[in-house]
């Protein structure tokens, strides 16, 4: 508040200014006017003031502000770099373990079908012995069913015939039929 009255106090002689100054044409160019270099006077004043208080004060801190942000963004955009940086590496890292993983994969994929087709050609020659064997003993029991089969067969006629003649002509001849059974299978 003191300042204020002694603005008025300076701005009150210009206010009285005689109106024939003004009504001159362009007063700010009348040279031979006393008011001229008063105004002259005061305007250097007013701009020195207006120099030396931003000067000392308001540019100071508007540069220290500007300083402050120049720096933030510097360091924010060193961040930012590094980050890339180590995200990019962390990428390629990324992309070379994921690449060995997958041939690590492959070869292990691999290894398990030579393994699996290995074992299933064991198992396969395996059966393929167990079966040639049993192939071999039921041959084997073929051949001697068949053989008892016919070695039992002559009994088996002879029975045969010998229960039809006794049905046919009421008689049993073991002998005749037996020798009958015998000229037939010969």
């Amino acid at each position: 508040m003191y300042r204020t009255p002694r603005l008025f106090l300076f701005a009150a002689p210009l206010a009285a200014v005689p109106g024939r100054a003004v009504a001159a044409g362009m007063p700010q160019l009348n040279f031979h006017d006393p008011l001229l270099i008063g105004q002259v006077v005061w305007g250097a004043v007013i701009f020195g003031g207006f120099y030396l208080a931003l000067s000392r004060f308001a540019l100071p801190r508007v540069e220290r502000v500007l300083t402050n942000r120049r720096t933030r963004i510097q360091n924010d955009l060193d961040v930012a770099r590094k980050a890339k940086a180590e995200a990019d590496r962390a990428s390629a890292e990324l992309l070379s373990v994921r690449h060995e993983a997958a041939e690590q994969a492959r070869a292990h994929v691999e290894r398990i079908q030579s393994e699996a087709r290995a074992n299933a050609e064991a198992h396969a020659a395996e059966t393929a012995k167990r079966l040639e064997t049993e192939i071999a003993n039921a041959e084997t029991r073929i051949t001697q069913s068949r053989e008892q089969a016919l070695s039992s067969l002559s009994e088996i006629a002879t029975s045969t015939t010998q229960d039809l003649v006794s049905r046919l002509i009421g008689t049993q001849d073991e002998q005749t039929v037996a020798s009958a059974v015998k000229r037939v299978s010969a």
